[in-house]
């Protein structure tokens, strides 16, 4: 009993932890995007861009969002979430952070290749998307409709 309680109580502390760094990145990358539009596509300062949005993407955001899910759902199942209609709201807000999470991916490769058209307020309005989506998950997780 005690053995399956530190198990249970080591995934919900797996699953807070990989939400956090996983919403850090949805919220910081489009920030990187803002600078990153407002400067030369040759310069030095924009194959610093490159390396920290790569970087962050794929060693911090990609495992996060991983962690998140596989967490995440064994929780779901293992409290019979799934049964409850919150619960498929609050899946259907995070399946909508990941797709955010893979067209930030798509704008990491138009930086890369030097094709991104988009401007610096484009990203600042992109960065608002992760913050409304964080918000309806928390209200749904807390307050269970």
């Amino acid at each position: 009993m005690f053995e399956s309680l530190i198990f249970l109580n080591t995934i919900k502390i797996l699953h807070i932890i990989a939400v956090i760094s996983w919403m850090a990145g949805l919220l910081y990358l489009p920030r990187i995007f803002v600078y990153h539009s407002e400067t030369n596509q040759n310069s030095e300062t924009s194959q610093t861009f490159k390396t920290m949005e790569r970087k962050l993407f794929f060693y911090i955001m990609n495992p996060a969002m991983i962690v998140t899910w596989i967490c995440g759902l064994y929780l779901a199942f293992f409290y019979q979430y799934y049964k409850f209609a919150w619960f498929h709201l609050k899946l259907s807000t995070v399946i909508l952070l990941t797709i955010f999470h893979f067209v930030l991916y798509k704008k990491i490769n138009l930086f890369y290749n030097n094709k991104n058209k988009h401007s610096s307020r484009y990203f600042r309005i992109l960065n608002e998307i992760p913050t409304l989506l964080m918000v309806i998950i928390i209200i749904l997780v807390i307050v269970k409709p």
